[in-house]
């Protein structure tokens, strides 16, 4: 895949609607979604005795999501009226988001969970979700479908992961199958891309960017490591999401 071939398309309020009918009008033929998100990081730490760390884990995802707004791609997000970290909104501007579009522009999470739960992407076995250390990223996602808090309880959380992607798969959780594990494969999504000579097209810590990062790291992976036993493992890793205890 050359750069030449590929465009990113900066999708706001303005063009949500035109751009969810090119979706539909391919998924068909093109039935893979890769998803990475960017969010204001962490504000909140969980407090309590917890059962696992797998347990704290999905308290912190649980504190975090319902009180932060997503911010790619491109939701209105007000650095003056919402909660962030300065850290990861420092490090969100250096990578070029434009955070007075995202407050005048910014799409309204209302109006993308109506879409996405419309859009074919959903509730169904043919599609396949890819993502890198995605439980805040589905976490973001599921909170965008329901428009409400996240279930307070993991086991519920996972049953609405389950039903509404049926079949998905986190790169964090392939690269702890013995033959990565071997190649010595860890780190960001990155660094991960990097040892498998993966070339980022676009720009790091933009959810375009790194969505199409993920999947041909996925691609590159599985054609690497799992290209004679992929039936046999494949139950093992999906529906994974990396860091919780499902």
């Amino acid at each position: 895949m050359v750069a030449q071939e590929v465009k990113i398309h900066e999708v706001w309020c303005s063009n949500l609607e035109e751009e969810f009918v090119k979706i539909r009008s391919i998924i068909d033929s093109y039935p893979y979604v890769a998803m990475d998100t960017e969010f204001p990081g962490v504000v909140a730490t969980p407090i309590g005795q917890f059962r696992s760390k797998e347990d704290f884990n999905y308290q912190q995802l649980l504190c975090n999501v319902n009180v932060l707004k997503l911010i790619q791609f491109n939701f209105h997000f007000s650095v003056g009226d919402d909660l962030y970290s300065t850290e990861s909104i420092e490090l969100l501007r250096t990578a070029g988001i434009d955070f007075a579009k995202h407050q005048t522009n910014g799409i309204l999470m209302e109006d993308f969970g109506e879409l996405l739960t419309t859009s074919g992407l959903l509730v169904e076995p043919h599609i396949t979700w890819i993502t890198f250390h995605s439980c805040f990223d589905f976490g973001y996602l599921i909170k965008s479908i329901l428009l409400g808090k996240l279930p307070s309880d993991e086991k519920e959380f996972f049953r609405y992961h389950k039903a509404l992607f049926p079949t998905s798969f986190d790169i964090k959780a392939l690269i702890k199958q013995p033959a990565p594990v071997a190649a010595k494969l860890k780190g960001s999504l990155q660094d991960v891309a990097d040892q498998l000579q993966v070339t980022r097209i676009g720009i790091q810590h933009q959810a375009g960017s790194d969505s199409l990062l993920t999947a041909m790291t996925f691609f590159k992976l599985k054609e690497r490591f799992f290209a004679e036993n992929w039936n046999d493992i494949v139950d093992e890793v999906q529906g994974k999401c990396y860091g919780l205890s499902n």
